[in-house]
């Protein structure tokens, strides 16, 4: 028996990475998923973006571990077009029960400063809240209790103190992230649905790893020491995250809500 035993979960972000990571997690766990991921590039960003073959990827990998999958391209930009592949992904598997908002970007840098600010804080952010606003309506309908996580970062609790649009962005909507948390863990706290967040360190995926993380460092050296965690390693692996995503999803966590879990190698404690 696992923890999540008869329960869907919906994952945006979920064609690589962090998102893969939480669906395979979340799936060993017994959960049934809805994958949802851009699947294409967004005009500031330098890193090579997710493709459809990536999340077919995650899916195949959830049917092997014996649980049911709905795949969709969808931009969480886009409240309608997020609101329909959430809406298959009910109709084929049931209600949702588990909410991981976790689509993101990195700081843009080959782009206009506004082309840099608009799109970071738009999936950073507004796409947070776009997950939200299509998947709580139904939670509260369903009124059976349920769990959503938003990813933040290190980058959502300090200052990094990068002057330039894509930082600058970044830092501001993953601070908002948190707020988002804070304020839905208020207003759903009543209906027994927890909200909580995480915040990673860098973290080995496309956006860091592959050699981008010392690309970024190039163009804002002084990054170097917001990076630099306190426990002897550059990056943590998409996996730790996922553990703590599991955890805050399950019921070992039934009373815990309104609260940024780290898991970032001691970053924050430094400061």
């Amino acid at each position: 028996m696992g923890k999540l035993d008869g329960k869907v979960a919906f994952i945006t972000g979920a064609a690589r990475g962090q998102g893969r990571a939480h669906a395979l997690r979340l799936a060993q766990d017994g959960a049934d998923i809805i994958a949802i991921d851009l699947c294409g590039p967004v005009r500031s960003v330098a890193y090579p973006m997710p493709t459809l073959a990536d999340l077919e990827q995650t899916a195949k990998d959830v049917e092997a571990l014996g649980r049911r999958v709905v795949a969709r391209q969808a931009d969480v930009r886009d409240f309608a077009g997020l609101g329909k592949a959430f809406q298959e992904g009910v109709t084929e598997l049931g209600p949702v029960q588990i909410v991981v908002a976790n689509a993101g970007i990195g700081a843009g840098g080959v782009a206009t400063d506004d082309e840099q600010w608009e799109d970071v804080v738009a999936v950073n952010l507004t796409g947070v809240w776009n997950t939200g606003r299509v998947a709580i309506p139904q939670l509260l309908e369903l009124n059976q209790g349920g769990s959503i996580v938003l990813t933040s970062s290190t980058g959502g609790l300090v200052g990094v103190g990068i002057p330039t649009a894509g930082f600058l962005g970044y830092t501001a909507a993953k601070h908002g992230v948190v707020g988002l948390m804070r304020s839905w863990a208020n207003f759903l706290a009543p209906y027994n649905i927890r909200v909580n967040s995480v915040a990673p360190t860098a973290v080995r995926t496309p956006m860091a790893g592959d050699g981008n993380l010392a690309k970024i460092l190039e163009l804002a050296p002084q990054l170097a020491s917001a990076l630099t965690n306190a426990m002897p390693v550059d990056l943590v692996e998409p996996e730790d995250i996922a553990n703590a995503v599991a955890w805050l999803v399950s019921d070992d966590a039934r009373y815990v809500t309104g609260t940024v879990v780290p898991v970032d190698a001691g970053l924050l404690n430094k400061r």
